[in-house]
């Protein structure tokens, strides 16, 4: 029987950010996770700004070890959107940028690379107490926390607060936290690694292609070291079962029959097989803590609904439940009445992002209004540097929300000077 404080189940960008922060915070833990590390995780691989952001907040060298690890990431420096009519346009996260001489911006990498990353850094904290290949099947709520055990009960722990960072199909979070899959507000996507895919952007930018024949989902192409590249297809749930679409199916008849993709993929090699994955989308405000315990990440359904990204998601959630979990143990308080000062802050600071992307979602569906916005984006520079700004400014995408916001901006009435 292991007894302490803190408990963080699962080890993936969430749980290893928790942690991390934690040990910066001077608070021991207790990290299981039921894999052995290195281990494969579906995934677009995509690991935003903020990720990097939340990161060099818990520990600056963390960050910059990562960056010099070419092997295994790519740096990106914004996204090509292709609309159905199949016009491109290349929004960068800055509108100016320098890729020689400018902070990176974001990055690809394979997550059994990057998540084993972050668990040879938990591994040189000494009060980190981590176990790996050690899963968790059973949770018992007791007066002062919970009581966690494997299946045969031969490991035990008792925590005062439990963090449930163990992704999108966690059984507490379903069965004692309540949070059930809506197909409105979860995903599917099937993804697949390969190898000499033609025309990649020369700086590196991700690609998101908003196809005619997987609508109201959309096709990606993410760069990634040594000539490879993560290629996927995703879509809302409820689409999925309402046009009865077949992903993987989906994925072959892009890559097979769409006139441009399919000379883009003529002499590409698929390594591995396609695999698919959920994704619970954090468009519907749902309650992420409770008496002793928090949910972090893909746990706490916490994706972005446009974009699909996870990981900083996950790693800020992470961070804040930390410091949630310091003002606990200041004020020995693990109620949930307390606890809710974590939904409190998640909501503030990843809330509104959500249902703006999930706005932005339900809009991307239609593809008449897509090809328009295409065509007259990419006859406008100041638009494409509005996008730009809205990838990096919450409030900007706010106001983009708004029609009179457009009207004002096609009579030349606002000044993205004034915006940046």
């Amino acid at each position: 029987m292991i007894e302490t404080e803190v408990c963080i189940v699962g080890a993936g960008p969430g749980g290893a950010a928790t942690a991390l922060k934690l040990s910066h915070l001077g608070i021991s833990c207790v990290l299981v996770d039921k894999a052995v590390f290195p281990r494969d995780k579906i995934c677009g691989d995509a690991i935003s700004g903020k990720a990097a952001t939340i990161l060099s907040r818990i520990d600056p060298t963390i960050m910059q070890q990562f960056e010099t690890a070419t092997h295994l990431q790519t740096d990106i420096w914004g996204i090509r959107f292709v609309s159905p009519n199949n016009k491109e346009i290349d929004v960068p996260f800055h509108p100016k940028y320098d890729v020689q001489n400018d902070p990176k911006q974001g990055f690809v990498c394979k997550r059994i690379d990057f998540d084993n990353f972050l668990i040879e850094e938990v591994k040189k904290r000494e009060d980190i107490l981590f176990f790996e290949n050690t899963a968790i099947d059973g949770y018992q709520k007791t007066t002062e926390g919970f009581q966690l055990y494997s299946k045969t009960k031969a490991f035990q722990i008792n925590a005062r607060l439990l963090i449930v960072a163990n992704g999108a199909n966690s059984n507490f979070s379903r069965h004692f936290a309540g949070l059930e899959k809506d197909p409105k507000h979860h995903a599917g996507a099937v993804r697949a690694y390969y190898k000499n895919v033609q025309g990649m952007h020369p700086d590196r930018f991700i690609e998101l292609h908003f196809l005619k024949e997987i609508n109201p989902g959309y096709f990606w192409i993410f760069p990634l070291p040594g000539g490879y590249a993560n290629v996927g297809v995703g879509m809302r749930s409820d689409y999925i079962s309402r046009k009865k679409f077949n992903l993987r199916d989906g994925l072959n008849r892009v890559l097979s029959t769409h006139p441009i993709l399919k000379e883009r993929f003529k002499d590409a090699e698929l390594e591995g097989k396609v695999t698919g994955f959920g994704l619970p989308l954090g468009s519907k405000k749902r309650q992420i803590s409770g008496d002793h315990f928090m949910l972090v990440g893909d746990a706490g359904h916490l994706i972005d609904p446009l974009s699909g990204e996870g990981i900083g998601n996950a790693i800020y959630s992470g961070f804040i439940a930390a410091e949630q979990v310091q003002e606990c143990l200041a004020e020995n308080d693990f109620s949930a009445q307390f606890m809710k000062a974590y939904d409190v802050r998640v909501a503030r600071v990843l809330g509104k992002e959500m249902q703006l992307s999930y706005s932005l979602q339900k809009m991307m569906a239609r593809p008449w209004l897509v090809n328009l916005t295409a065509n007259w984006v990419s006859r406008n520079r100041t638009l494409i540097d509005l996008i730009s700004l809205m990838y990096i400014d919450l409030e900007v995408r706010k106001k983009a929300l708004n029609p009179l916001f457009w009207i004002r901006l096609m009579l030349g009435k606002v000044d993205l000077e004034k915006l940046r």
